[in-house]
């Protein structure tokens, strides 16, 4: 019946009740607890809200932890983009694990102190409903469809009335992190506190007054555990130790709160597909075929002839197996041969991760980034893959594995349920229908995922291309992820990270009369789409790729293997293959932020770990912050109109001129509210002509003048990379 309930709710859209205020486990919160007895239980959940200008008290009372922790998540979860929550929906969510009560306040204020509601009260008649456990049957679900005018299933009259119910039905389960801006730190580079030349966590906290301005509002953390290094921290030896080079866990506890003080949220990047060589577990697990750590990891007796299981390749290059003599056996790493694959089939891997996840819970940290979490089940058969390039592919083998469904409802039940978190996983080769599979609204698993289709290209070895994507394909791409999800899963936003190169180098313009201009297009194409924003450090400065010399100039395990495979190897020279390694190596990402233009780009007093770009001297954050026509201001204009505007956040995408191979142009819409949004790819001038439903439209956002001198009218000529924003006006 619950389910009958909560699917009429969902498909019908509804009015619901304004929220006055509600609060939790406190007698001093504001006026909800200026409605409570002395006495009140404190282990109840109360809220105020009005219906039919009527207003109303409601509470939960004789709860535990476990039920204080959903609610707390309900709550959260259906809270709706205009201050609205669907008590409705949480009275049936919530039915079986609390006592529930919502009456009008006057009537409240006539109850004894004792504020029980399954004591008998002379003012039951007037009470919207009660709930007992289990107490739930037709004449309570007809109750709650009256109060809430929700008046059963039925089919749309219209393609348009489906839409907007679909809009409805998306914003009933509104969260901050959908709402939130995000902005990744790679903590090596960032910012270093010691001049010791990398950057570390004081440097981190030194600079949060900086994220602040800017208006993000969460921080990802690329990891920051004990690690050798071997891939730059994505090797853990400590999922409870911090780094060396970054500090000790009290820079860290500061740094949380710090953040916090600042309302910015902290992320953590969760690394659990893998650990390094040097992790206890590894340690005591190659030690001998009965040790209790064996089944941690993945090993297999080598073939006939001694050699590797199967033909695998790693992510990294080389093969995915590595012989360990003192065992006789082989493990798997799908990444470097120093980051073994943990055994997820082990029940005991799984407690120990998740009580690694709850340890950090507990410290308040808010939420994680999954690390190649499609990657953690595995195949029992693990035969041959076809070859791609030099290996075969593990991929049908060990990408969205047979049990990675069931693994992730786990650490959902077991952890992540129990706080208020923002989780998204990093899900090489998703597609759309798989993206629902692991972040679909109902399903118990992540908040949000990565696809990496519009960055992985077909290159002409691999990865490895120093070709552009054709604009008509990244709009297809693109466009295919925004219609696909929409309404029932979210989408992660990024044109760049810590494993790609800079934005404006690979798809904008990075020669100096475009840069600003395209960066600020990007940026304006990116935001304006459905979905969570990420921005990479360095991104909103409009920062581009390192000018590299020689193979001796990186540091990235990636690239250093990928030059051994291709031209070490004798297959390509070096002329063939260096304009690849230049346009798509990870390290274009990975120099050091540019804070000014003084000695080493005010990243360090001493010599950094990787060359820091020479353009620091024209691009950096203090020339920026203090121009209002900068890329750093542009970014800060998009993060405050994200947070005005709920149709950058929530409204339907549609795209237009698909095969346009200059221009992106799309349409945003939130029930009668409808924006157009135009970029132009091109560094020509291009003719547009404005779509009449948008003529004479407002113009909200312009990256090349004011948006008041934008016309709005006829055909316009854009010039090179101009993008602006129209406000349809009834």
């Amino acid at each position: 019946m619950t389910d009958t309930v909560r699917q009429l709710v969902q498909d019908s859209g509804f009015p619901g009740m304004k929220v006055l205020e509600f609060a939790f486990d406190s007698r001093d919160t504001g006026s909800a607890s200026d409605y409570l007895p002395h006495n009140y239980p404190v282990n109840s959940v109360v809220y105020t809200g009005t219906h039919d200008n009527e207003t109303l008290i409601g509470w939960y009372q004789d709860i535990n932890e476990e039920e204080r922790t959903m609610l707390r998540k309900y709550l959260h979860n259906f809270h709706t983009p205009d201050d609205r929550i669907h008590w409705d929906i949480i009275c049936l969510v919530m039915s079986s694990v609390a006592r529930m009560c919502i009456i009008p306040m006057q009537d409240y204020l006539g109850l004894d102190n004792s504020c029980r509601i399954n004591q008998p009260s002379t003012l039951g008649k007037n009470w919207k409903w009660r709930l007992l456990p289990g107490e739930f049957d037709e004449s309570l679900m007809a109750q709650i469809l009256d109060v809430t005018s929700v008046y059963g299933r039925r089919a749309w009259h219209s393609e348009e009335e489906k839409k907007t119910s679909l809009e409805r039905r998306f914003q009933m389960n509104r969260t901050w992190w959908k709402e939130a801006v995000i902005y990744q730190i790679y903590p090596r580079s960032f910012m270093d506190s010691n001049g010791d030349g990398i950057g570390d966590l004081k440097g981190i906290t030194s600079r949060l007054d900086y994220l602040k301005d800017l208006g993000i509002d969460v921080i990802w953390l690329s990891p920051i555990y004990q690690s050798p290094n071997d891939d730059n921290g994505y090797d853990i030896s400590d999922y409870q130790a911090i780094m060396e080079e970054f500090g000790t866990m009290e820079d860290f506890d500061e740094l949380l709160r710090e953040a916090h003080a600042r309302k910015l949220q902290i992320v953590m990047d969760l690394v659990v597909n893998h650990t390094s060589d040097e992790h206890q577990w590894f340690v005591e697990s190659r030690k001998s075929l009965d040790n209790l750590y064996r089944d941690y990891y993945i090993w297999r007796e080598p073939k006939a002839d001694g050699s590797a299981p199967n033909n695998w390749g790693a992510s990294f290059g080389g093969p995915a197996w590595e012989y360990d003599p003192r065992t006789g056996m082989y493990y798997l790493h799908l990444f470097s041969k120093k980051q073994p694959d943990l055994n997820w089939d082990n029940p005991k891997v799984r407690d120990a991760v998740f009580d690694m996840m709850t340890w950090w819970c507990e410290k308040g940290i808010d939420g994680f980034r999954m690390d190649v979490i499609c990657m953690i089940s595995k195949t029992k058969e693990m035969p041959d893959g076809e070859v791609h390039d030099l290996y075969g592919d593990f991929s049908p083998y060990a990408l969205h594995g047979p049990n990675v469904h069931n693994y992730l409802r786990e650490m959902n039940d077991r952890v992540l349920s129990g706080y208020d978190l923002m989780t998204v996983g990093e899900t090489p080769a998703v597609t759309p229908e798989l993206a629902i599979q692991y972040a679909g609204e109902d399903r118990r698993e992540l908040n949000m995922v990565f696809e990496f289709e519009h960055v992985e290209g077909d290159g002409k070895y691999g990865k490895w291309t120093d070709e552009k994507v054709p604009l008509p394909r990244l709009k297809a791409i693109m466009s295919k992820w925004q219609t696909s999800l929409y309404g029932k899963a979210w989408n992660s936003l990024f044109w760049d990270n810590h494993d790609q190169p800079r934005a404006v180098s690979r798809f904008g313009d990075d020669r100096p009369q475009f840069r600003e201009a395209s960066a600020k297009m990007l940026a304006t194409c990116l935001h304006m789409l459905q979905g969570s924003p990420y921005i990479y450090q360095g991104e909103e400065l409009g920062m581009t790729n390192y000018p590299f010399e020689s193979p001796e100039d990186f540091r990235d395990i990636e690239s250093i293997q990928a030059y051994r495979d291709w031209v070490e190897s004798g297959i390509l020279s070096h002329e063939e293959f260096w304009p690849c390694m230049l346009r798509k190596s990870r390290d274009n990402a990975r120099t050091p932020m540019q804070w000014n233009d003084r000695e080493q780009a005010g990243f360090t007093t001493g010599t950094p770990w990787i060359g820091v770009n020479p353009n620091y001297l024209t691009i950096n954050a203090e020339k920026e912050q203090k121009d209002p026509d900068s890329v750093f201001s542009y970014y800060k204009k998009l993060i405050a109109m994200r947070k005005e505007h709920l149709i950058m956040v929530y409204g339907r995408y549609e795209l237009l001129l698909p095969e346009d191979e200059n221009l992106w142009v799309y349409t945003r819409t939130l029930e009668n509210e409808k924006w157009l949004v135009v970029c132009s790819f091109s560094d020509c001038s291009i003719p547009f002509a404005i779509p009449q439903e948008f003529e004479g439209g407002q113009c909200m956002i312009s990256n090349i003048s004011e948006a008041s001198n934008i016309s709005t009218r006829g055909t316009v000529i854009l010039a090179p990379y101009e993008a602006f924003v129209l406000k349809r006006v009834s």
